[in-house]
């Protein structure tokens, strides 16, 4: 069977919903919403400026800035200044935050097995072999 372009953007759009309402139900009694864990997993590798995780997270600035500001209350972030430019706000992983940001990976990643129990080894096989395709299929153009 072949399929379109537009067909498979959309079978694929399809399971991409799926995915992240499982997700989000998997981790609804947790302490942080999945978009706040996605928050800290932009901020695991250094201190970010607010416009760039707008942009990343494809929310407006005051979007975001009430995100930070949540996350801020609960010491889960900290905001700073950029050095090369004191007007530009920062913001970086406290180490309650990156201790948050572990739990909830632990978490969905223990989910995730779960679900792949049910799968027999050739259907694993099958999703193990797409995740390159999907790797190149979500680069930055």
């Amino acid at each position: 069977m072949t399929v379109s372009d537009r067909e498979l953007a959309e079978l694929l759009n399809l399971r991409l919903r799926h995915v992240v309402l499982m997700l989000r139900q998997a981790g609804a009694d947790q302490p942080i919403t999945s978009q706040q864990l996605s928050v800290l997993g932009s901020l695991e590798h250094g201190p970010r400026r607010m416009t760039e995780l707008a942009a990343e997270h494809g929310v407006r600035l005051p979007t975001m800035t009430a995100q930070i500001n949540r996350l801020e209350r609960d010491g889960l972030v900290e905001r700073g200044r950029d050095g090369a430019d004191a007007r530009v706000v920062t913001a970086r992983l406290t180490a309650a935050g990156r201790g948050q940001l572990a739990a909830g990976r632990a978490r969905r990643i223990d989910f995730l097995a779960g679900r792949f129990a049910v799968l027999t080894d050739e259907e694993r096989a099958a999703v193990a072999a797409a995740l390159p395709a999907l790797d190149k299929l979500f680069a930055s153009p």
